[in-house]
């Protein structure tokens, strides 16, 4: 029987908490789950592709069946090289609901044969982001129980 595989992309700068609950929560439904962390050079991230891959497996280490994997290509040829057409996507609020519809219509047209499926995270991680982490994070906040300690002791140490 084949193992049941799903690509979670994104660009994880940094890998937050309510990251983890999704890739937990779908390492619990399929037999893999590749966590494939975008280049992303438009959204001018604040941690390079090598730190936030580093910084993923971190987190993610002790999740069993879970790989880490940068890459800077389409999002369909990312797919076609992990041997899947599943793609997982987090949905923290309704505002998130349209953009994702969107590329999920968008990655259907380019190949359809790819099914996005959504996952919402748990209640105490709904309103967390990456970019809201690094703007508190930037005016001195404590984000700590936003994320996993040994990440937040490297936003810590890239801000200072």
């Amino acid at each position: 029987m084949p193992k049941r595989r799903i690509v979670y992309p994104g660009s994880f700068d940094p890998i937050t908490r309510g990251h983890e609950d999704l890739v937990r929560r779908a390492a619990a439904l399929f037999d893999e789950v590749v966590v494939g962390v975008a280049a992303s050079p438009a959204k001018r991230p604040f941690f390079n592709l090598e730190e936030r891959v580093e910084m993923a497996r971190q987190a993610l280490a002790g999740i069993p069946g879970v790989t880490v994997v940068g890459f800077s290509s389409l999002l369909m040829k990312f797919l076609a090289e992990q041997g899947t057409t599943t793609v997982l996507r987090g949905l923290r609020a309704v505002s998130d609901f349209e953009y994702e519809l969107q590329l999920a219509g968008m990655n259907r047209k380019l190949n359809p044969e790819v099914e996005t499926l959504f996952l919402t995270p748990s209640e105490q991680y709904m309103f967390v982001s990456a970019s809201l982490v690094r703007e508190i994070a930037r005016l001195g906040g404590d984000v700590s129980e936003f994320l996993h300690p040994l990440i937040n002791s490297r936003l810590n140490a890239k801000m200072a």
